[in-house]
C-alpha cells in the first residue's frame, strides 16, 4: 500500500510517520502533487494555523490533488478541519471543500481543548483519544463525538478524525489501522 503522508510544511509528519512505522506501514512525507494524486492512502496530518497550511497547500498544487482523489483520504485534526468549506480561523479561510460544513472557535469548556477523552462511536464502546484543538468541525457528516464537539466526520472517500491517532497510544494505533483497511 503507497501512503504519502502531506508535507505543508508544518504540522506533525514525523508523528504520523513513526505511528505507520508501529503498524507496519510504510509512509512518505510528500508535497509533491503527483505522489498525493498516485498514493492509495493520503494523509492530511494535523498541527498549524489553517491560513499557512492551505496556502502551501494550494502553492504545491496538493490542495487540487487532495480534491480530485478517488482513493481514501485521512485528515488528522488540522486536516479534518481543512477538509471543510470553509475555516474561522485567521479570520476566515476557504478550504478543500471535501466535507459540507466549517471550522468554528472553541466557545465552551477548555480552550484549547488538549488532553485525553473519550470518542463516543454511536453504540461501540467508547476509547480514548489524545485531542489539541481550539477549533472545531460543525458539519452533518458527523460519525462520533467527544464531548459534544465532532470527532470523527466521513464523506464519499475521506475520514477526518479531530483526535491524533498518532499520539494516542494503542486506541490511535487501531483506529489507524481500521482506517487503512478501508483502502
Amino acid at each position: 500500500m503507497k501512503v504519502a503522508v502531506c508535507d505543508y510544511g508544518a504540522g506533525n509528519v514525523r508523528s504520523v510517520l513513526a505511528a505507520l512505522g508501529r503498524i507496519d506501514v510504510r509512509g512518505e512525507a510528500t508535497a509533491d502533487a503527483d505522489a498525493v494524486a498516485a498514493a492509495d492512502v493520503a494523509i492530511l496530518p494535523g498541527v498549524g494555523s489553517a491560513r499557512s497550511a492551505m496556502a502551501e497547500l494550494r502553492r504545491s498544487g496538493v490542495a487540487d490533488a487532495l480534491r480530485t482523489r478517488t482513493g481514501l483520504t485521512l485528515g488528522i485534526c488540522l486536516g479534518l478541519q481543512l477538509a471543510l468549506e470553509r475555516s474561522d480561523e485567521d479570520g476566515g479561510v476557504d478550504g478543500l471543500g471535501l466535507l459540507p460544513g466549517r471550522a468554528t472557535r472553541l466557545a465552551e469548556g477548555r480552550v484549547p481543548r488538549i488532553g485525553w477523552a473519550d470518542v463516543d462511536w454511536g453504540g461501540a464502546p467508547a476509547a480514548t483519544y489524545w485531542f489539541a484543538h481550539g477549533y472545531a468541525a460543525e458539519t452533518p457528516a458527523v460519525t462520533a463525538v467527544s464531548e459534544g464537539i465532532v470527532a470523527e466526520a466521513r464523506g464519499e472517500a475521506f475520514v477526518g478524525c479531530q483526535f491524533h491517532p498518532e499520539r494516542s497510544g494503542p486506541a490511535g494505533l487501531h483506529y489507524l489501522e481500521r482506517c487503512l483497511s478501508l483502502a
